[in-house]
């Protein structure tokens, strides 16, 4: 029974009864009443005649401006790693900051349209809001190898400031005997 779940052909009472007959289901509540009060009129799908003649109503599609800026910003940014907190009243999503942010500097005019989309995401960035585009798989590879060989520089100073502080520790080491010597021949008066 999968595909299309509006039967067109015949009533509930009629696929119940074939159903029933060749043995699909078990036998319903209702069918009894039904069949010993039927309807006056038998209840099947008929298309819709239109009224008036060849009158029809139709419904254009109603678009927004800010609905080009959403397709981009879910094109590019995708929906982000959170789902969406509707229990909050006052809650907007990235999505709505970004299209509120793009239409604030396409009204002051100082951007290029074509910079405009890229420079609301910078916008976005330095007011602490991180939007991640869809696809960085090769980048987030680039920067761990970036994060690795930082890694492997950190690691060589740490080394060095170790050896220096090791260094240290030892010329204490041997200065404190001599202080030690010191302190036994020339007391100090209390």
């Amino acid at each position: 029974m999968a595909g299309n779940r509006m039967q067109k052909i015949g009533s509930v009472f009629s696929r119940t009864r074939n159903l029933l007959r060749i043995g699909v289901i078990k036998k319903p509540l209702w069918f009894d009443v039904y069949a010993a009060f039927p309807p006056l009129r038998e209840p099947v799908y008929r298309l819709p005649r239109p009224r008036y003649g060849k009158v029809k109503d139709v419904i254009r599609p109603i678009f927004y401006q800010e609905d080009e800026v959403r397709a981009k910003f879910y094109k590019v940014y995708g929906s982000g790693p959170r789902p969406f907190n509707l229990s909050q009243s006052n809650y907007k999503s990235t999505c709505q900051r970004f299209v509120e942010k793009f239409n604030e500097l396409k009204e002051e005019g100082k951007i290029e349209e074509e910079k405009l989309f890229e420079e609301t995401g910078k916008a976005l960035l330095a007011s602490g809001i991180i939007l991640q585009r869809q696809g960085t798989a090769k980048v987030a590879q680039e920067d761990r190898q970036g994060v690795e060989t930082r890694g492997s520089v950190l690691h060589l100073q740490l080394q060095t400031v170790l050896e220096e502080i090791q260094g240290k520790k030892e010329d204490q080491e041997e200065q404190t005997p001599e202080l030690a010597e010191m302190q036994k021949e020339n007391p100090l008066p209390s």
